[in-house]
């Protein structure tokens, strides 16, 4: 299946929501030359208004629930969301705590699940890559 739609880079904001930064640190190796995700074309932008697809780890904090929403509106239509890691799709091992407020989901639409804790850099690229076609088809 041939990218025909979609005819340049796929650009990715990340956000940490609450996280351990587990997940973040298995992001970060997926951008190392080992791993390269560069070379599907696929780059971290430094704003949300840059990007097509949120990448965010973790569940939401207490101070974060408000951030999430705002953010989240400012990605341009068509967008993807990825929730990366165990933590995101439904608190994790933090599940019972005090200053989080819920899995991703209760807050924005949540496109994409990554499981794991953490998920491999190569669980992570293949989302990445899903939500590509996802946008293809948009």
């Amino acid at each position: 299946m041939g990218l025909n739609s979609f005819k340049r880079a796929l650009w990715v904001y990340h956000l940490n929501s609450g996280s351990c930064n587990g997940c973040d640190i298995e992001i970060l190796a997926a951008l190392t030359p080992r791993y390269d995700i560069e070379r599907f074309g696929i780059m971290l932008v430094g704003s949300p208004r840059h990007a097509d697809v949120l990448l965010a780890t973790g569940p939401v904090a207490r101070q974060m629930a408000s951030r999430i929403k705002r953010i989240y509106a400012q990605v341009p239509d068509p967008k993807v969301v990825i929730a990366v890691g165990s933590c995101g799709a439904e608190g994790g091992v933090f599940y019972e705590s005090y200053s989080l407020v819920g899995p991703l989901d209760q807050f924005i639409p949540v496109d994409i699940y990554v499981p794991g804790c953490p998920p491999r850099p190569e669980a992570i690229t293949e989302a990445v890559i899903k939500a590509w076609v996802k946008l293809e088809k948009a």
